[in-house]
């Protein structure tokens, strides 16, 4: 198994900025340079604003022309976000109960920049909850930040010196790759992974420690010192979920190393498949290296909050607490924010009796539509039932199976007015993969999938007239 390593920007950009392009890996058009207006920007500004050129293209162009039913009937459907779209009626009926209308002086005033000891107190039960911790959790273990971007951006910070690396499996959420950089200089080392299915018990894209084995040996090999481990469970964009044997195997793997392992468990309520057997890290009896064992969460995917902004970091490691609290300054949350997320995550019976269930019943209704969708137009996928999302195989309508050619077929979706994510900004290694949200509603959905069956019949056509050409048999099939 091939290892690799986004290195970032190795080096500062030059005055003259259109003629020098950074080597950035899962982040937008690998054609794009730096503009020849931002000469008024130091370097590392003019890193930040190629991120936001290159990796933002569609989003940004969706937000011009996002499709309202009544005011903008033609404008562009978002299936390439991952937000939960769902239950709006739910959570706005809950969010302006009596409750969550409070003000008192201590919530106007600076706090503990961990967070409010109410809040932290709240955080360590529904963790323990609804992790299913063996043992009650500590609200010492807990700081709460404005979301899980900033949440990777301060562990990277503060557990690696600038140029090291963390590991991360490929494919992968790409947001991570600035997330981690911007602010620490911090690299990812890919572990990549493949669509084949080499015999029983094996599935795509499957992780193993050999696979781990090998890349940090590669990266190892360049010079490059690697001080950690970035597991997203479940998994994104794969739709799947890490087996407890698994999570042991891996996190043993990290003490083998003496490597951090940062937890993004940012989907774990939105496992809409009992069967999966998912099972958070903090519900192991004992975990083989707790003071390198940090664990995400935030309410934007869980709750669909994903513009209201909390994270949630949970690791017994003080000094780690102590220096991410410390950047809680600049990434902090209102004293009334956190009053309301306290007031939501106490409320165990209507999270537990009213929104879950109907959250999990509408999720699966929406996977159900789109995989018959993607089964009618004979294509393969993965998905298992976690998260919001379907990674699909749409090799077989690449002429060649390059790059080039996946990215000219994102741009024909976007054309015709239906934004997805393709597999190359989520550092696939395999061209041709996409992933497709699902967690909308049905009218939209049924847009969505009506434009993208357009776009793929015609380039079906393209395909076949071109003949003969190179093209891939799917080797995963639908699940």
């Amino acid at each position: 198994m091939e290892s690799g390593y986004g290195d970032g920007l190795q080096g500062e950009c030059l005055r003259k900025p259109d003629q020098t392009q950074p080597k950035l890996y899962g982040v937008g058009d690998p054609t794009a340079t730096f503009s020849s207006d931002s000469s008024c920007l130091s370097s590392r500004g003019r890193v930040i604003k190629w991120f936001w050129d290159s990796a933002e293209e569609g989003y940004r162009t969706y937000h011009m022309d996002e499709y309202d039913e009544d005011k903008n009937p033609s404008g562009i459907i978002n299936l390439g976000t991952s937000e939960n779209k769902l239950c709006f009626d739910l959570l706005s009926w809950r969010l302006t109960q009596g409750d969550m209308l409070h003000v008192e002086p201590s919530l106007l005033q600076y706090p503990d920049w961990r967070g409010h000891l109410f809040l932290r107190e709240e955080v360590a039960k529904f963790l323990s909850f609804y992790c299913k911790s063996p043992a009650p959790l500590k609200p010492e273990n807990v700081v709460v930040l404005n979301g899980c971007a900033s949440l990777f951006s301060a562990l990277a910070t503060v557990l690696c010196e600038a140029g090291e690396a963390l590991l991360i499996p490929t494919p992968y959420y790409g947001a991570i790759t600035q997330h981690i950089y911007l602010y620490g200089n911090v690299r990812l080392a890919y572990v990549y992974l493949d669509s084949k299915v080499t015999g029983l018990n094996t599935r795509p894209f499957q992780l193993t420690v050999e696979k781990l084995e090998m890349a940090l040996q590669g990266v190892s090999s360049e010079g490059v010192k690697v001080k950690g481990l970035i597991l997203i469970n479940p998994q994104n964009p794969l739709g799947d979920v890490y087996s407890p044997e698994e999570l042991q195997d891996f996190l043993r793997f990290a003490m083998r190393h003496k490597l951090h392992v940062i937890m993004d468990e940012v989907y774990m309520l939105s496992v809409f498949e009992e069967s999966l057997g998912y099972r958070s890290v903090l519900s192991l009896e004992r975990l083989p290296d707790p003071q390198r064992t940090h664990v995400m969460w935030a309410t934007s995917k869980d709750f669909g909050m994903s513009g209201l902004r909390f994270g949630v970091l949970y690791t017994e490691n003080q000094h780690v607490a102590t220096a991410v609290a410390s950047l809680c300054r600049y990434h902090g949350l209102s004293g009334l924010v956190q009053h309301q997320m306290a007031q939501l995550l106490r409320d165990h019976d209507w999270i537990s009796q009213v929104y879950l269930p109907e959250n999990h019943a509408r999720l699966k209704a929406a996977h159900t539509y789109v995989s018959e969708e993607l089964r009618a137009l004979g294509i393969p996928f993965v998905s298992r039932g976690a998260g919001f999302f379907i990674w699909v195989d749409l090799r077989k309508y690449l002429c060649k199976g390059t790059f080039e050619e996946e990215a000219l077929l994102w741009r024909q979706f976007l054309d015709n007015k239906v934004l997805l994510s393709s597999g190359k900004t989520f550092e696939c290694k395999e061209p041709g993969w996409f992933r497709v949200v699902f967690s909308d509603k049905e009218n939209r959905l049924r847009l969505g999938m009506q434009r993208m069956r357009q776009v793929l019949e015609g380039q079906s056509q393209v395909v076949e007239d071109a003949s003969p050409c190179h093209t891939q048999e799917p080797q995963s099939q639908p699940r």
